[in-house]
């Protein structure tokens, strides 16, 4: 959106034979990254927050479920779903996030520094020249005033384009939509979330950056129980499109949530005294122009597109395809949400470090979160594979969504769950790559090696094995993406050790295999889906835990002294 002087410098390559020297700028007091304490309550915080606001997106399913089925009415609100599902990667979960929270990392680095008087090396001379033009003003301010009123301009003519464009749009998503102006219309109403989605990311990065972390994590909350309460309102009168009307007024509930908190950590006016009007953006508003945006951008739209991809070989099954579908990844998608929940918080660390030059300790982090975002993704997955028919018959079956729907969906579910750890190491393994402040291809690269991969594999699989060969092609595509990333971070960015973090996976895949089978194997044994269900949470994670201690996961080891050191700590 803006341009400015040069990012801050590249870290050192990874083949240094000793852990690098922070520069004289990198500070210990106000620069260094919070205690594990810090990190756990944030962690804890946003992690009750994301299941409460999960419940409610499965409750928010559910209800659509009950109400509308799996048909031709549901596929066409699907459809227009496709738009706040973009959205939301692009403007909340991935590119927003993945561009400001380094941008504002490093301007709250530059205000630490003034504070204190050391300036990180390479700044002096530029905050001298900005001090003789008269802008000498916080550069958290400074980058609000240059990126914010911008992008909420973006947003609303991006906005006004999604609608307009919805005919072309339902044809090139969907060509053969039973039903395509209910589609048009529906995506017409949903194209409000890309102004909605938009400034609630920016809000979101913003605050954690700060270092805020409740905030953001209760937009999924409002989001979801203003869909809810929309649908049970309006499905009378409006049917599926009170759901569109409940995704587009759920946008303006996200930015709401944030706003009181956004405006406590980040004044809009600046004091009178500090506008300038020769005042320049600061260095940091280098990470929101286009050079750095461009490849984040790229990365997003390449992975979203796995879902343009999938909706369109659905389009040509039978009716419903695209609904079993959508409702697999739902469910299957909830460990993979809560294993980057970590990740969500310590990405600030991880930037706010690479900003004051303390590159080990950004690598001691990333190889850490890796090893337990993967011990939480596996052991979702093996949860999800073997109890898969029960958990959809105890959240959908009932109203219009029969038991051949919950088998349906129940098998393409224990499919899409084979990606799952690539799913979760890409989340992972992306955020490294843009905390630099350097623009960098690799990602959206390594993106469009696994998406090619997904487009010829479902084309091929999808005449044979239907919305299966579908779901197995997104799983094959995904983790060829998170073997590339794994590679390219070590080489490119982050001298991480990448033996260590293989063979840590090496160790928790046969763990998550033995406690897949053994909950596939006791199922049959309890009667009554909710009961098995119930049972499977504890048989799952009882066989991996075994499983890991066996092999000698460090991993497990280490979550159950913490978790149990805090238990002690609170009796």
């Amino acid at each position: 959106m803006t341009t400015a002087p040069t990012a801050p410098a590249p870290p050192p390559g990874p083949h240094a034979s000793s852990p690098p020297t922070a520069p004289p700028g990198a500070r210990k007091s106000s620069g260094a990254a919070p205690g594990g304490r810090f990190v756990a309550r944030a962690a804890a915080a946003t992690a009750v927050l994301t299941a409460v606001g999960s419940f409610l997106g499965l409750m928010r399913d559910q209800t659509i479920a009950h109400l509308f089925g799996a048909g031709s009415d549901t596929d066409a609100f699907l459809v227009s779903w496709t738009v706040p599902e973009f959205a939301a990667t692009i403007l909340i979960e991935d590119a927003m996030a993945l561009v400001l929270v380094p941008a504002f990392s490093l301007a709250l680095s530059r205000r630490a520094a003034g504070r204190t008087g050391d300036r990180p090396a390479g700044e002096a001379a530029a905050t001298d020249r900005a001090t003789d033009h008269g802008a000498a003003e916080d550069p958290v301010r400074a980058l609000l005033a240059a990126t914010l009123p911008r992008l909420l301009l973006a947003l609303a003519c991006a906005a006004g384009t999604v609608a307009l464009l919805a005919p072309l749009l339902v044809h090139a998503l969907a060509p053969g939509l039973a039903d395509p102006e209910l589609a048009v219309f529906c995506t017409r109403m949903t194209a409000l979330t890309v102004l909605g989605f938009g400034t609630a990311g920016y809000f979101s990065a913003a605050l954690r950056a700060h270092r805020s972390f409740v905030p953001p994590a209760t937009i999924y909350v409002a989001y979801n129980l203003t869909i809810i309460t929309t649908v049970l309102l309006l499905h009378g009168q409006w049917g599926v499109r009170a759901a569109a009307l409940g995704v587009a007024a759920g946008s303006l509930a996200m930015v709401l949530a944030q706003l009181p908190a956004f405006l406590r950590h980040l004044p809009v006016r600046a004091p009178r005294e500090r506008r300038r009007r020769g005042a320049r953006a600061p260095r940091a508003a280098t990470l929101v122009a286009g050079t750095v945006l461009a490849p984040v951008a790229v990365f997003a739209l390449s992975r979203q597109s796995q879902v343009l991809v999938e909706r369109f070989l659905a389009s040509s099954l039978p009716p419903g395809a695209i609904s079993h579908l959508n409702y697999a990844q739902k469910v299957a998608q909830l460990p993979m949400t809560f294993s980057l929940l970590l990740c969500t918080v310590t990405f600030p660390l991880v930037a706010r470090a690479m900003a004051d030059g303390r590159t080990e300790q950004a690598r001691q982090r990333v190889e850490r979160d890796l090893l337990l975002a993967a011990l939480v993704v596996l052991l979702g997955t093996a949860y999800v594979i073997a109890y898969a028919p029960q958990l959809i018959e105890v959240l959908f079956q009932r109203g219009a969504f029969d038991a051949s729907d919950t088998a349906a969906t129940a098998s393409v579910m224990r499919v899409y769950a084979l990606g799952l750890l690539g799913h979760s190491l890409a989340g992972a393994l992306v955020r490294p790559f843009f905390s630099t402040g350097r623009p960098t291809w690799y990602p959206a690269g390594a993106m469009a090696v696994g998406l090619l991969l997904t487009v010829v594999a479902g084309a091929l699989a999808t005449p044979y094995w239907g919305v299966h060969g579908i779901a197995a092609a997104n799983a094959a595509g995904i983790t060829t993406t998170a073997l590339l990333l794994l590679r390219g971070l070590r080489t490119r960015i982050l001298p991480i050790r990448v033996r260590r973090v293989t063979a840590g996976l090496g160790r928790l895949v046969p763990a998550a295999t033995a406690a897949g089978a053994a909950g596939w194997a006791a199922a049959p044994l309890i009667d009554g889906p909710l009961l098995t269900a119930l049972a499977g949470g504890l048989v799952v994670p009882a066989v991996f835990t075994v499983a890991a201690l066996a092999v000698r996961a460090p991993e497990v080891a280490t979550l159950f002294t913490a978790v149990t050191r805090r238990f002690r700590h609170v009796r």
